[in-house]
């Protein structure tokens, strides 16, 4: 009977095989792997399914899968936060799928002050940047690598191309006048941490509204920097290695008087003999420079531990002589998941760096003290490098100064910088709802610069040696501790922090200088070689700032958005009566598309409407300045100080406050292949932290007040489109943005002062501070043009009352009417340094393997005063000249715009002086190709590209002078950052760079 029943089973086995055959596709294993477009990394759990079947794997850790599957079947592969895809297998065996992120259901985190938020439920004004933006093409800093990439951030160079130069930030534009207007930075939330080489960050948002900035009180008032740097995942050891070679060169000289020209222009201020030689002094000290900039980074991790380490060298050698800048750099970062209700971090940054600097864009250049630019365009061009004895040549005409090859090759400067911050943090969960997270962070810089004018240059002769060198350390010492209630229920979602935040800082700095050295071998660190040491100096300052913050973000049937924010801050910098200042802010957002009405609208993929109104403030001012100070002075009895009354006392010191509204509209169209964001916002800042000017007679010239107000107004529009999507891809993003600077309030109405280049002798009222005008505007006389003969010469102390002199308008006398006459009130606004827009263009093109890049940047309707041109182009004798004075007017050439050569000119501040700045720039242009992953697999390699790019290709301006991204004077923080904008003099050019590079991952 069994046997029987076996037999039946059999034939029936075959029966349904037969009839199975029938009806069955022939199948064949298809296998591959499935990666991100983003990183060309393996994605691990998508979903591979064969559509209509039940048939279906997910990919392993690396990304790999295998399946059945038939010539005539589709491939489902599907994985969150990615675009779905479908594939005809045909007669593929092997299928790999490259996956794109799907921005629009992806419902993505966005970093916010201590902690994330759904991008959905995000109500304030935030710009994201991807680190593959930042990482684009070499750059100096992670600053370098934002310009142009967010909506409503301004960043110029302070300092052309100049290697280790810093970087001028605004976000929304300058909200104080003496106070800083720079962004806080907080890097994986450390506050106030410094931001890592650009190949280390994996994202930064910047958070621009009162609303996103609140949670930061009184240092969300110029905008917040966020900072994500990279992590490592579960899964096997990942090594990249990034490397690139850049070569640069001058992107721009200034046409200049050749030797024998020079010789015939001199010869009309007197009897001046051609010296014989004919030195293109740009060509002696310009060269070609380089950047080599190369990374190392290891990642991976289990489920319970993960880590990345990274190790990055960048070298740059500049194109002036003697510019060197060199960068060693370590970053890591460890997570923990120790249980299931406790993950513990450490994230450790260390930089060196070291910075070979050459003088420019000096405070004063007269005798013995021009820098190497001011140099190369003021100094004789019949000379040459060397005299007939071999010793340096020095200037024969105007201020006594070295060449400008003895000041490459001979001045010696080096600033050496060490930073390391470490920040570690403890996340416990008590429930599925309800955290705590606690961060301690300590971050240290200390700062060495030395500086050696050896007798072979002029300054260094007349001191016989003169060195001097400064320290500097500042740390900081903060600790957050925040709980977070994150629930959902129904239709409503809510997550509220709540938190408290302590931060000590301190600043101590030493300096010390001699001159009379026994030798110039020492350099700087043979200070006791120094036969007449100076007065030391020496400083120790400390502030302590404590904050209690809460932010409650609720979200009602995903379609609408409310958050409130409040932070107490109490800042040691301010009076004792009023160290205690509150910053609340609101927020609404209405997600439009998510009506019922809208169902029928297909074009639009999302429609969110967000508005904000808040308060931040800013303590951004050194420590004690609330207190009177006395300051040392010299004494009548030799070998003793004296101290004088330095500051006076201010018990009424407090905060600036800026109130700010928002209004903003998020856009996605076709579905999600264009997304528009617009925002419009007004930011008014009032109780100015501003150096008001005492009566003279009381001995202290300034006060530190709140007295003052400041508007800033603007519209940012950012433009994110897919224009192609089939072989052949396109993306493009175009960002504009445009801010409107007023002063509003000032304690005497209008206040002048002045950034001009000491030996020049202008002045010091080049510049304007005025109720109604925006901040920094340009003051000093119209030029007229030149008088000829025959014209009726206008009366003045001080011009020119002849043919071929400088002609100014006369506009108006004491009593506000025309009078005939030139003086100090004809003087007017004369230019203003805010642009009235900039932009971005950003195109990335695909083609199978290949990826072509092209960045456009550009700022508009802002103006510059050069002083450069200024020096150059007055004619008075005193230095070489621009070609400009080949035209210069003469009995016989009248019809011209430049004056007559006139020893007895004065440099003065006028509007022909003052340019417009505006640039359309081609910021960068890269060409890539992705190894296939067949080839790859072969090499045991995960990833492979190699690229090459160029930087600042062409700049189209009508700027004069070497550049127009520069800023004299403007360096660092407070009133020097906000005010001093828009000048030019003896400024590093900026660089055109030429790229190769190869990106290699194991």
């Amino acid at each position: 009977m069994k046997k029987l029943l076996h037999q039946k089973l059999k034939y029936a086995a075959a029966i349904l095989l037969c009839l199975g055959g029938l009806s069955a596709k022939a199948q064949s294993t298809v296998s591959g792997v499935v990666t991100s477009d983003e990183d060309g990394e393996g994605i691990p759990g998508a979903s591979i399914l064969v559509e209509g079947t039940s048939r279906g794997v997910v990919t392993d850790i690396d990304g790999k899968y295998s399946i059945d599957a038939a010539s005539d079947e589709v491939l489902a592969v599907s994985f969150l936060g990615f675009i779905s895809q479908r594939i005809e297998v045909g007669n593929q065996t092997t299928i790999d799928v490259v996956m794109k992120v799907d921005a629009v259901s992806l419902d993505e985190v966005v970093v916010v002050g201590y902690g994330t938020v759904r991008k959905s439920d995000l109500s304030g004004s935030v710009s994201s940047v991807k680190a593959s933006e930042l990482s684009a093409f070499p750059v100096l800093s992670a600053e370098q690598g934002l310009q142009g990439r967010a909506a409503g951030v301004q960043i110029s160079s302070n300092n052309g191309g100049q290697p280790g130069a810093d970087f001028n930030i605004k976000i929304r534009g300058g909200t104080s006048v003496n106070a800083s207007s720079d962004p806080l930075k907080v890097v994986d939330g450390f506050v106030g941490g410094e931001m890592p080489p650009a190949e280390d960050i994996a994202s930064i948002e910047i958070l621009k509204d009162a609303s996103a900035t609140a949670i930061y009180g009184s240092r969300g008032a110029n905008g917040v920097i966020m900072v994500t740097t990279k992590k490592g995942k579960s899964g096997q050891v990942k090594i990249d290695f990034n490397s690139s070679y850049s070569v640069q060169e001058a992107s721009n000289k200034i046409d200049m008087l050749s030797g024998q020209e020079f010789a015939n222009y001199m010869q009309e201020f007197g009897d001046y003999t051609y010296l014989g030689s004919d030195t293109d002094w740009q060509k002696e000290i310009y060269k070609s420079g380089f950047i080599s900039n190369n990374q190392l980074s290891v990642s991976g991790g289990s489920d319970n531990v993960k880590y990345y380490i990274s190790g990055t060298y960048f070298d740059q050698e500049g194109i002036l002589l003697g510019s060197e800048y060199k960068r060693y750099s370590l970053n890591s970062n460890v997570q923990i998941d120790a249980t299931n209700w406790l993950n513990v971090g450490l994230s450790v940054y260390g930089r060196r760096s070291k910075d070979t600097g050459v003088r420019t864009q000096e405070g004063t250049g007269g005798t013995g003290n021009a820098g190497i630019i001011g140099s190369a365009l003021r100094f004789n061009p019949d000379l040459g490098i060397y005299d007939a004895d071999g010793a340096y040549t020095i200037s024969q005409v105007g201020d006594e100064i070295d060449n400008p090859y003895a000041m490459g090759k001979e001045f010696d400067r080096e600033r050496v910088t060490d930073r390391m911050q470490a920040n570690t943090y403890a996340d416990f969960k008590f429930t599925d709802w309800l955290s705590f997270k606690t961060t301690l962070g300590l971050g240290v810089t200390s700062w060495r610069e030395g500086e050696f004018w050896p007798t072979t240059l002029l300054k260094g002769a007349n001191a016989n040696g003169l060195g001097s060198i400064d320290t500097r350390k500042n740390s900081s010492l903060l600790t957050e501790n925040y709980f977070t209630i994150n629930k959902e229920f129904d239709s409503h979602r809510i997550t509220w922090v709540n938190g408290f935040s302590f931060q000590k800082e301190e600043r101590e700095s030493t300096s010390l200088s001699s001159q009379n050295f026994i030798s110039n071998s020492g350099r700087f660190w043979a200070m006791a070689q120094g036969g007449s040491p100076n007065t030391p100096t020496s400083e120790l300052r400390e502030n302590i700032l404590k904050s209690f913050y809460s932010r409650a973000n609720y979200s009602f049937l995903d379609k609408y958005i409310f958050t409130f924010t409040a932070r107490y801050d109490g800042a040691s910098n301010f009076a004792n009566n009023n160290k205690w200042a509150f910053f609340p802010s609101g927020a609404v957002a209405w997600d439009i598309k998510g009506e019922s009405f809208m169902d029928g609208v297909d074009f639009l993929s999302q429609m969110k409407l967000r508005a904000s109104y808040g308060l931040t403030g800013n303590q951004a001012i050194d420590p004690y300045q609330s207190l009177a100070v006395l300051s040392p002075t010299y004494s009548i009895n030799p070998g003793r100080n004296a101290l004088r009354v330095g500051r006076l006392a201010n018990p009424n010191l407090t905060w600036e406050t800026t109130t700010q509204f928002d209004i903003g509209l998020d856009v996605g169209l076709l579905a999600g292949r264009i997304h528009v964001s617009a925002d419009y916002y007004k930011k008014e800042t009032a109780d100015l932290l501003f150096e008001r000017e005492l009566p003279k007679y009381g001995g202290v010239a300034t006060q530190l007040q709140n007295i003052g107000r400041v508007e800033n107004k603007g519209f940012e529009l950012m433009l994110t489109s897919k224009n192609l999507d089939g072989a052949l891809k396109w993306e493009s993003d175009f960002i504009i943005s445009s801010n409107k600077n007023k002063v509003l309030e000032l304690p005497d109405s209008t206040e002048l002062y002045g950034n001009s280049p000491g030996h020049m002798l202008l002045p010091d009222d080049t510049q304007l501070l005025e109720e109604g005008q925006p901040v920094g505007v340009f003051y000093g006389y119209v030029y007229d043009g030149i008088y000829q003969n025959g014209d009726t010469f206008l009366p003045g102390s001080g011009f020119e009352q002849e043919a071929g002199g400088e002609k100014f308008a006369d506009i108006s006398g004491p009593d506000g009417v025309a009078d005939g006459e030139l003086t100090a009130d004809d003087r007017r606004i004369i230019g203003d340094p805010n642009p009235d827009f900039i932009w971005s263009f950003n195109n990335t093109f695909s083609y199978k393997n290949f990826d072509l890049n092209i960045f456009f940047q550009g700022v508009h309707g802002n103006e510059m005063v050069s002083f450069t041109q200024m020096e150059l182009e007055t004619l008075s004798g005193k230095s070489n000249a621009t070609t400009a004075a080949l035209n210069r007017w003469t009995p016989s050439n009248p019809n011209t715009d430049m004056p007559a050569a006139s020893s007895t000119r004065l440099y003065r501040m006028s509007s022909r002086f003052v340019y417009d700045a505006s640039f359309i720039r081609l910021k960068n242009i890269a060409l890539g190709y992705n190894f296939p992953k067949p080839l790859l697999d072969k090499l045991n390699l995960r990833s492979l590209r190699v690229y090459a790019s160029a930087q600042n290709l062409f700049t189209i301006t009508d700027y004069p002078g070497l550049d127009p991204e520069v800023g004299y004077g403007n360096s660092g923080s407070g009133s020097n950052g906000n005010r001093n904008i828009g000048v030019d003099y003896a400024s590093y050019p900026n660089v055109k760079t030429f790229t190769f590079g190869i990106n290699l991952g194991l």
